[in-house]
């Protein structure tokens, strides 16, 4: 095999991957740019070119700001809350405690459910009076309370069930990072009579950093991309209360027919994950040490 013929093969065995990346990834992004600039087409009114009417529709829609208000306030507590919570339980179970094992399993459980069973399950437990949570409150005297029908407790909950849900998952990732790095630091700052907290914070975390970039990025795509705990939970209410912004996309796409006003939509998403990533990826990775 001569050399022209033998650089062709890298790209022969990335070629079925890179199909896949253009044909689920690069080419729905690129077409539903170019629909957001056409009218939604109807029976006896075919689509047409509007230019930039979608998006100027998008800036007097209240209900969008709304979504955004509350995907921005959800990402904004779920993220860090879901992080801490992960490396708390990474560096829990990384020590050797009795019943570990059982630990990190109990831990991860969450993780590996599915999205609509967590939905059901604490669908289950925020119900006013049956509930598991109105029992116990019943059962120690503080009342009953509808938490997914209150404007002001809805979104609260909501953040409850996926910090829940993706604590775990962020765990494993961070155990395999604490179990990376080497035991004699451990050794050596002990030796200098440094404490837990200073060996973390000196040690530990400056190490972790690559992982925190990787978890916090996921974290945040997963705080813009919810849809499934509101299809079960609650349907974007009380008042729009739980409105998040893939919700709304999904209403208005399937709910209202308005593809081309979606798509525009989903452009500003995915514009608002982008700048999110690089500015995470700014900020962070210049504090972060590779081994």
């Amino acid at each position: 095999m001569n050399r022209s013929s033998a650089s062709w093969v890298p790209w022969l065995l990335l070629s079925p991957a890179l199909v896949l990346l253009v044909a689920f990834t690069h080419y729905p992004a690129v077409a539903t740019l170019w629909h957001s600039f056409f009218s939604t087409g109807r029976a006896g009114m075919p689509s047409v070119f509007v230019g930039t009417e979608n998006y100027r529709l998008l800036i007097d829609d209240p209900d969008f700001w709304q979504a955004l208000r509350n995907n921005l306030l959800f990402a904004l507590v779920t993220v860090p809350v879901a992080i801490a919570l992960a490396i708390a339980m990474a560096l829990w179970v990384h020590r050797q405690v009795p019943g570990r094992t059982l630990l990190r399993l109990a831990y991860f459980t969450p993780a590996i459910l599915p999205m609509i069973a967590v939905a059901n399950i604490w669908l289950f437990f925020y119900t006013p009076q049956y509930g598991l949570i109105a029992q116990i409150s019943q059962a120690l005297g503080w009342g009953d309370h509808n938490w997914l029908g209150q404007p002001d407790t809805a979104l609260p909950a909501l953040m409850v069930v996926t910090i829940w849900k993706e604590a775990g998952f962020f765990m494993i990732f961070y155990l395999a990072a604490l179990q990376q790095i080497s035991p004699t630091l451990a050794e050596a700052a002990a030796l200098e009579g440094a404490s837990r907290w200073q060996f973390f914070r000196r040690v530990q975390w400056p190490l972790l950093m690559p992982t925190t970039v990787f978890v916090v990025i996921n974290a945040v795509i997963n705080a813009f991309r919810l849809v499934d705990h509101i299809i079960v939970m609650t349907r974007g209410g009380p008042d729009n209360a739980t409105q998040l912004l893939l919700y709304y996309i999904y209403q208005v796409a399937f709910s209202f027919w308005d593809t081309s006003y979606a798509a525009a939509l989903t452009v500003v998403l995915l514009t608002l994950l982008a700048v999110v990533a690089f500015v995470k990826f700014r900020l962070l990775d210049s504090r972060t040490h590779y081994q």
